[in-house]
């Protein structure tokens, strides 16, 4: 019983793609949806098959791998339905708007054919964000571990991080491009404010939570100052400062689509943008698939790093 329900798990895949290409073959389409030059959905999916078999094949020799495979196979069948549902309900039927929901088709072949030009926007994207990030979260640390260590600091700073933290990023960039000189700048301020507040705060909030007792004994054993901020503050504050690290990255993905569209003249915000103004929604279907893909992948990225230094932490918060 066990293993036809192993082997009805490692089929189930397979099934779906059979499903999906059946539906794009044998029913009807709509005749409102642009043609493409190829079947690029048909690829798409014969793609993640083929892919999913070979990996299959190769866990046969590999037990974890194995059950590792079948568990995330009804998953994976799950998604190729989605796409098939997606994809029979834009071009098979007439019940959505062609022009603001093209179909799977023009999407993934948007995808291949602009490859070039999306690689250059994300690059133009990733530099920005990288530099804005880095500010951000670099001045975040070290305001959050004053005001977390320092009481003299806190008692001077608390109350402006309170007042202008939480103000929305967005509400800045007026003022932002009247006081900076270039857009570029304004953007990197903008998003190292985005980054810079959740850093600032949970760094501040884990070093406040770390048990007096440790610095007392420290102290006791003539600690210097700097020691117990590198020894002790730190290390124990880190689970909080990678909280305000992943709640810093999302916003300033938020933010990097939002100053990009003021007067940028690349990045994936201002594609996005572009394609809206020439109501090209292929593009921006693509657009959006792309910031998805690339802040899950900076997100793991930085799970991992989490899970690495924080050993005794690991598993506690996933994703």
């Amino acid at each position: 019983m066990k293993k036809s329900v192993s082997i009805l798990k490692s089929i189930v895949p397979v099934i779906a793609v059979l499903i999906s290409l059946a539906a794009y073959y044998l029913l009807e389409d709509n005749g409102l949806q642009k043609s493409t030059a190829h079947p690029y959905y048909v690829w798409f999916v014969l793609l993640i098959g083929g892919v999913y078999l070979l990996a299959l094949l190769g866990a046969f020799g590999f037990r974890t791998w194995r059950g590792k495979l079948l568990y995330k196979a009804p998953l994976l069948a799950g998604v190729i339905m989605l796409f098939a549902v997606i994809n029979t309900v834009t071009t098979k039927t007439r019940l959505l708007p062609t022009l603001y929901f093209p179909s799977l088709d023009r999407i993934i072949g948007l995808l291949f054919e602009q490859r070039i030009f999306l690689l250059e926007n994300v690059w133009s994207s990733i530099k920005l964000l990288l530099v804005g990030f880095a500010w951000g979260a670099v001045i975040g640390f070290f305001t959050g571990l004053a005001l977390g260590y320092n009481k003299k600091v806190g008692y001077w700073l608390n109350p402006i991080t309170k007042v202008i933290g939480p103000i929305p990023t967005t509400a800045w960039i007026p003022l932002a491009l009247s006081v900076f000189p270039t857009t570029y700048g304004a953007n990197v301020f903008l998003i190292a404010f985005a980054v810079w507040f959740p850093v600032t705060l949970m760094t501040s909030s884990g070093v406040q939570s770390v048990n007096q007792i440790h610095f007392e004994v420290s102290s006791t054993l003539g600690a210097s100052t700097l020691y117990k901020i590198v020894h002790v503050a730190i290390p124990s504050a880190m689970p909080s400062i990678f909280l305000g690290i992943f709640y810093g990255t999302v916003s300033s993905f938020a933010t990097l689509m939002a100053v990009e569209m003021n007067g940028n003249s690349s990045g994936i915000g201002w594609y996005i943008n572009w394609q809206k103004q020439v109501m090209m929604y292929d593009g921006v279907y693509a657009g959006l698939i792309i910031i998805a893909v690339l802040c899950s992948l900076v997100l793991t990225i930085l799970f991992r790093v989490r899970d690495r230094i924080l050993v005794w932490q690991k598993g506690v918060i996933k994703w």
